[in-house]
This record gives C-alpha cells, structure tokens and sequence, in this order.
C-alpha cells in the first residue's frame, strides 16, 4: 500500500501557511514544514512508496509562497513600524 500521508500533510501545511500570512509566525513555521513534508513525499514517490508526487510538488510551492508572504508581511511591517 502506498504511504501518501507526507505529500498531503505538505499540501495542507503549505495551503494553511499562504493563507495565514498574515499571522507571519505561525505562517513561516507552517511553510517551513509544508516545504519539508513535500521533499520527504516527493522523494518517497520517486522511490515508489507513494503515489501522490503532484500533491507533494503543490505543497513545497504552496508551502514556498507562503514563507515568501510572510517575510513580504514581515518587511511591510518594519517598514510602517515609525
């Protein structure tokens, strides 16, 4: 049976982290894990231990956008902090 589970946890991380930019923490953490569960399914696909290589590819880009929103909020912040 093929172990999907860290493609589809780095799908919904990395969906979860680009919708929560605003919450710029809680969204570089979450876009961070995205990336990484991504790489770890994608390579579990390459091997042929799991079948969802697109879901893993969708959450490191997702997981990718979302860390690049939350520095873009980071640096919207610091420029407004005066």
């Amino acid at each position: 049976m093929p172990s999907n589970g860290m493609g589809t946890a780095g799908l919904v991380l990395g969906i979860l982290a680009a919708i929560t930019f605003c919450l710029w923490p809680l969204a570089l953490v979450l876009g961070v894990l995205g990336v990484i569960f991504g790489g770890i399914g994608r390579a579990k696909a390459r091997r042929g231990e799991a079948t969802n290589p697109g879901q893993s590819l969708a959450g490191i880009i997702c997981g990718s956008a979302g860390i690049v929103l939350a520095l873009v909020m980071v640096a919207f912040e610091i420029a407004n902090a005066t």
